[in-house]
């Protein structure tokens, strides 16, 4: 019976909060103008944006999407001579596993045509960007939540700002990108990514992960839209901090198996799908605040610093007129470590409670992790350009 109470207990505190979560969120969509900057802390704290019908909502906040300025319908021209309309088909006519189970093929068919029109809307709106296998997938997932023409503007913003970089003629700009990958991981763990080098295992096992911000990997549609939340509402080269914390919460499985290149690869290339994804997007969040993207750039970084997306990303910010998104991340990471400063004074005082006091400072970690506890500032400070340097 205790027990029983105690589970209904926890599951009406969880209501409670998402309640005043939800509230939270409306709250700062009525204000004037919109606080984008709760809205953000709303999309990358614990539980993301909790719903489809808030994402509609907050979703274009994010992107800075005029709702009321969406692109006319597309005509019949559309598909006439367009040179990327036979690829988008075969990608799309594969995406079956994308459309939510059990959902009549009829259904099925209409948004599947409605994919292929947005796709190919956004490409002749924008003759600049690339199509690229992959990219369907961010596309539906868009699809799936806001519908077709809400769609087709977000992925335009979006595909001109966070997915640019994927849409040159060359993949020289996504290698890049992925070259993050290997440094993230030595700042944490060398002996994880002196065994991957020596295994020479590279990055493209994270290609598809990059570049279709997991959805082609993960088969719960929810944990995708949780990533997107978070992923809206960060800087373009968080997905490749997600997956860095991606194979090092898998480093024991890593260790353990030969140290080969074919062995490497076909270990992580299989993504686990019951990942504790509230805890790595916090320590996505924290590996960004304690190793930003310029800390990394040399190890990294040949390539122009105006043709990333990454690096024009303040004059994004600026031209949106929102706050600085990284901002949640850094001062949830503050408060982390004055927890964890405040845990280590008690442990200098009283050395007998050491044990206690270290999983003290766990609890606080997964706490303050789980959690963005700061209202993001001004765009003006952040993204500042390098000489020598690709990414901020």
């Amino acid at each position: 019976m205790k027990s029983n109470w105690l589970m209904g207990s926890a599951t009406e505190d969880c209501d409670s909060k998402k309640k005043r979560k939800e509230a939270e969120i409306y709250q700062a969509l009525r204000s004037e103008p919109i606080d984008v900057a709760t809205l953000r802390r709303m999309a990358i704290s614990e539980g993301g944006l909790l719903m489809d019908e808030i994402r509609c909502k907050v979703w274009p906040k994010l992107l800075n999407v005029n709702t009321e300025d969406l692109p006319p319908p597309p005509g019949k021209e559309l598909r006439e001579d367009n040179k990327d309309y036979q690829q988008v088909l075969l990608d799309v006519r594969r995406s079956l596993r994308r459309f939510p189970p059990g959902m009549p093929d009829e259904q099925r068919e209409g948004l599947q045509e409605e994919l292929i029109d947005s796709i190919l809307q956004v490409l002749q709106r924008n003759p600049q960007l690339h199509y690229y296998q992959g990219y369907h997938d961010i596309v539906v997932t868009f699809l799936l939540v806001v519908g077709e023409r809400l769609a087709t503007a977000l992925v335009e913003k979006l595909s001109t700002h966070h997915l640019r970089d994927f849409m040159d003629p060359t993949m020289d700009n996504t290698k890049h990108i992925l070259n993050y990958l290997m440094p993230i991981i030595d700042q944490v763990n060398p002996e994880l990514h002196d065994f991957m080098q020596r295994a020479e295992v590279g990055t493209i096992f994270a290609l598809s992960w990059l570049i279709t911000w997991f959805g082609h990997v993960l088969s719960d549609f929810r944990h995708v839209v949780r990533l997107y939340d978070f992923f809206l509402a960060c800087h373009p080269l968080m997905p490749i901090y997600f997956a860095a914390v991606i194979v090092l919460h898998r480093a024991q499985e890593v260790l353990a198996c030969e140290c080969d290149m074919a062995s490497v690869h076909h270990l992580l290339s299989q993504i686990p799908q019951d990942l504790p994804y509230e805890t790595l997007i916090s320590r996505a969040g924290d590996l960004f605040v304690q190793f930003p993207p310029s800390e990394l750039a040399r190890e990294a970084a040949q390539q122009q610093a105006e043709r990333t997306a990454a690096s024009t990303f303040k004059d994004f910010e600026l031209a949106s007129a929102q706050q600085r998104p990284d901002t949640v991340l850094r001062q949830r990471f503050r408060d982390r470590l004055r927890a964890e400063e405040r845990a280590k004074a008690l442990l200098t005082t009283k050395p007998r409670t050491n044990r206690f006091v270290k999983l003290a400072v766990m609890g606080l970690t997964v706490a303050l992790g789980a959690a963005a506890l700061a209202v993001v500032k001004s765009a003006l400070e952040w993204a500042p350009k390098f000489e020598l340097q690709i990414f901020p």
